[in-house]
């Protein structure tokens, strides 16, 4: 209980209300704009992949709306204001992220010519690997898209006293509708406005913020007074919650399993006209995520310096923080109707386009995954209706989850956590398969089971023994400002000793590692559990792996010579014919660049043409090979 006095709550008026409702008016009619123009295009690609003609742009701008959701907007100044300014080292995080995403995951997943990132797991293994790995991804997706629909829902009902579980429902309407109608076409481009409008939101708040708060160098001299400056932590403790090493390391194993293996993020890369454009949208995409890094961190800064004297989560006046940011829009907007009600346009913007992303890349998995391998001969016409039907399935599922979203905790930490316990075993799995050659069936399926049962143990570990606020280390607030109905302060906080007795030695230990760490140690046991199946259960051996299926790293580093890239091929015959089937017929595609290797692979190639003729016939060696129909210039 708290005796501290309240000030006056701040709603919409008018003008909120129309920015508002114009954000999600436009939203559909991007959706109904695509359904009437793609009527007369049938076929699944179609809606799935948008007929894989996306120009890098739009692709950039959908990436990083997707995954720079109201967890973002909402949850990443409040981590600010609570712990400082360390969150900008995932400007470390984001770079390598996107380096190993286009060079090492993207092309291979371009060159196979799948649709869901799962097919590519029953070309290199089996169909049981392909099966658990998309049960996996289900998981993971209808859990992270709950907490993403309820995160506006709370700004909404913190700042405009709506329903809150209203303003879930709106949401989850909004984004099924749309995305049930125009496919991944309404999904891209209604992301790419919904990116605009969440840099708006953001760029209005800094402004204003700054304003108010006596420029910048005031705000920087009260947050370097206030401990919110010193970045750089270089403790190596994995129980530290924000370290240099969590937050670049760590991240870069939580952020790769969202961008590197994750549909939703693949299905929108291979539905770039070329291999260039996907790489292109990815680089463009890391722009982005570092220009809305910036404006989160620096929301928080200003919110610190704001409430330097008065913190509203201590004082009672806001019941989490991740209310904080909407909170502080509404006080530091109290005179310009309209913009509050583009702060939280910004903030559902977010939402709408993770949402409508994931529930595209579900129906997508399901329908590749799953519908046809039960009914082979669907037609187009029908299994594009079998996908609408599946949007709205799980876009009913994702807006129910939210539910439990709501008892999850801080925004950031409960979206991480769930990255963490799906997308490192994931992204372990991806990883055994093109990376390392000589893993079998038997150890995908064992790797991938054993980092899920690892980073389910110690995710849910963390949950039933949450971390001591001692240990997470928030920075100090202060409430000296705050007006109190006396001077004899009454505690607000009242801490039970006696759930500390009980806390078993693992909650202190294995349950309190950092929630950025836990998609580290999802995907290296994944890898180290993998690998010593496969080698106990006899390894796959390389020579017969598909070239076309792994990419060694040393393959991204131009200035290898080529003796040193055949050392490190393990035996994979990245300089032959990677031969497979299309439409029934067999294709040859050569897989090297170096120009003498080339001519050495065609003369061998040409020999063995010749050879396999003389065999044949006695005719014309020249005039069976033209028969043949072997093109030098277009076997490159």
């Amino acid at each position: 209980m708290s005796n501290f006095i309240p000030p006056t709550r701040k709603t919409f008026v008018a003008w909120d209300y129309v920015i508002f409702a114009a954000l999600l008016v436009v939203s559909a009619s991007i959706g109904i704009f695509f359904a009437i123009k793609e009527r007369k295009k049938k076929k699944t690609d179609d809606f799935l992949v948008g007929g894989k003609q996306f120009t890098c742009g739009p692709v950039a701008l959908s990436l990083t709306a997707s995954f720079m959701s109201a967890v973002t907007v909402l949850g990443a100044p409040a981590d600010v204001y609570r712990f400082g300014a360390s969150y900008v080292i995932f400007f470390v995080a984001y770079l390598f992220v996107t380096i190993l995403t286009s060079e090492l995951f993207v092309p291979v997943f371009y060159r196979s010519g799948i649709t869901s990132a799962y097919q590519y797991v029953e070309l290199r293994f089996n169909k049981v690997v392909r099966y658990a790995a998309t049960a996996v991804y289900i998981v993971q997706t209808i859990l992270y898209t709950g907490v993403v629909v309820y995160a506006p829902a709370l700004a909404l009902n913190q700042v405009t006293g709506f329903d809150l579980w209203g303003a879930v429902f709106a949401t989850g309407i909004v984004c099924t509708f749309y995305c049930t109608l125009g496919g991944l076409k309404a999904v891209v481009w209604t992301d790419a406005f919904q990116m605009v409008v969440m840099i708006m939101g953001l760029l209005s708040v800094l402004i204003q913020g700054t304003i108010i708060n006596n420029g910048t160098t005031n705000i920087w001299n009260i947050n370097i007074n206030g401990s919110r400056l010193n970045v750089f932590d270089f403790d190596t403790d994995p129980l530290r919650r924000h370290t240099f090493w969590t937050l670049s390391v760590g991240g870069t194993f939580t952020w790769l399993g969202i961008y590197g293996v994750n549909q939703s993020a693949i299905q929108k890369c291979i539905s770039c006209k070329s291999e260039l454009h996907a790489k292109l949208a990815l680089y463009l995409n890391l722009l982005g995520l570092w220009i809305i890094l910036v404006c989160a961190v620096f929301s928080g800064l200003l919110m610190y310096a704001h409430y330097k004297s008065c913190d509203p989560w201590t004082a009672g006046f806001v019941s989490a923080p991740d209310q904080l940011m909407p909170y502080f829009v509404m006080e530091v907007f109290a005179k310009m109707p309209g913009l509050p009600g583009l702060f939280v346009a910004c903030a559902f913007s977010g939402t709408l386009s993770t949402v409508a992303g994931s529930i595209n890349a579900l129906a997508t998995v399901t329908y590749e995954d799953f519908v046809k391998a039960c009914f082979q001969n669907i037609s187009d016409r029908k299994g594009a209706w079998i996908c609408k039907g599946l949007c709205v399935l799980f876009g009913v599922l994702c807006t129910a989850m939210s539910v439990v979203a709501s008892f999850m905790g801080g925004l950031v930490q409960a979206a991480g956590s769930i990255q963490g316990m799906c997308g490192g075993p994931m992204l372990g799995l991806f990883t055994l398969g093109i990376v390392f050659p000589w893993t079998n069936w038997k150890g995908a399926l064992g790797g991938l089971l054993t980092g899920i049962t690892l980073t389910f143990w110690v995710a849910i570990g963390s949950f039933i023994y949450p971390v001591p606020m001692t240990k997470s280390r928030p920075l100090d607030l202060d409430t000296a400002g705050c007006k109190v109905f006396n001077e004899s302060m009454l505690p607000t906080v009242l801490t039970s000793t006696a759930a500390q007795l009980f806390r078993p030695e693992l909650a202190d230990t294995w349950y309190s590692i950092s929630y950025l760490y836990i998609s580290a140690v999802g995907c290296l046991s994944c890898i180290i559990a993998g690998l010593l199946i496969s080698f106990i259960t006899g390894y796959q051996r390389p020579e017969e792996v598909r070239p076309s299926l792994v990419r060694p790293i040393c393959n991204i580093l131009w200035f290898w010579s080529p003796k040193m890239k055949t050392l490190f091929w393990c035996g994979v015959q990245h300089d032959r014919e990677d031969i497979h089937e299309n439409n029934g017929k067999t294709e040859y595609q050569m897989n090297i660049t170096d120009k003498p290797q080339k001519e050495q692979a065609l003369e061998d190639r040409l020999n063995k043409e010749i050879t396999i003729e003389k065999q044949i016939s006695f005719t014309d060696d020249k005039t069976a090979h033209i028969n043949k129909g072997f093109d030098k210039e277009s076997y490159f």
